[in-house]
């Protein structure tokens, strides 16, 4: 017998739908502040957003794989280049990202909702799998395997996976307010929580917003480690991992990890980026 309304309140999503749809949301668009058209630049013969779509997709959990740039005119490329591949692809808001993925996400009928975003090429299916898994499994509003200071992190940056159910995403859709709320998409969850250590590999904390938050950590802390694209030197890094797989796209994050270590005048080629933070807002979208 089908659960009433009233009867799913409160129960981990794994039971209220046993086959609840998790689409994986990859946001992207052409006007990037450091790099400009960054998400179409080749990396060993394909775009980068090729690169992440097909990572993304090989996530056992998830459901579907969609593309989420915008309707400003710098994007009709990225449009032709989907409608070419036949990724599928949604065109929302230019600089409120959290609106994006909400017309997405309701659009797509999602269950829950996987954030990737487009500058990541070495996006591991496995670590997306993770992070779902814990959602679905536990009484969790948003789960990540990162988050930004003065929370630390202990997977690379470029890994970068956050999910949520679509409930709090519509919740966080109609109440965030702030500039970095909408621009960031997710922030408004976990903004203020306090993490209790439950394990090496497990921090979770209720937020000042009520959302139950987890955060997964790996053993060891590699957390300063830079495999995202935002800056040339970090997109030379990133042709030159490819390269080394001879232009395959299946290797593991742990591949990569064990490449740097074994070649390590790879990760001087981007050593000195500064990583963007919360308050690095496009002061564009305040105009």
């Amino acid at each position: 017998m089908p659960l009433s309304k009233g009867d799913r309140k409160g129960l981990p999503l794994r039971l209220v739908n046993m086959k609840p749809k998790i689409v994986a949301i990859i946001q992207g668009r052409m006007s990037s502040s450091r790099l400009p058209g960054k998400i179409l630049a080749d990396i060993a013969g394909q775009p980068m957003l090729q690169r992440v779509f097909m990572r993304t997709s090989r996530s056992a959990s998830v459901s579907q794989t969609l593309f989420a740039t915008t309707t400003d005119p710098s994007d009709d490329p990225v449009a032709e280049y989907c409608d070419f591949s036949g990724i599928p692809y949604t065109r929302g808001s230019l600089f409120d990202v959290l609106d994006r993925y909400y017309q997405a996400a309701k659009q797509a009928k999602a269950d829950a909702v996987v954030r990737i975003t487009a500058d990541c090429p070495v996006i591991d299916p496995e670590l997306i799998d993770n992070v779902v898994n814990t959602l679905l499994a536990g009484e969790y509003d948003f789960v990540c395997n990162r988050l930004p200071p003065p929370w630390t992190r202990t997977y690379p940056i470029g890994l970068d996976v956050e999910a949520c159910t679509f409930k709090v995403l519509k919740k966080a859709w109609k109440e965030a307010k702030e500039p970095q709320h909408r621009e960031h998409a997710m922030p408004y969850f976990y903004e203020g929580v306090e993490l209790s250590t439950v394990n090496r590999q497990l921090q979770t904390g209720l937020s000042p917003r009520g959302y139950n938050i987890a955060l997964l950590h790996h053993t060891t802390d590699f957390g300063d480690y830079r495999w995202t694209v935002d800056t040339p030197g970090d997109l030379e890094f990133m042709r030159q991992v490819y390269a080394r797989f001879n232009g395959r796209d299946d290797f593991s994050w742990k591949e990569v990890l064990d490449l740097v270590h074994d070649n390590p005048e790879l990760m001087k080629i981007n050593s000195g980026v500064q990583h963007k933070t919360l308050k690095d807002v496009d002061k564009r979208a305040l105009k």
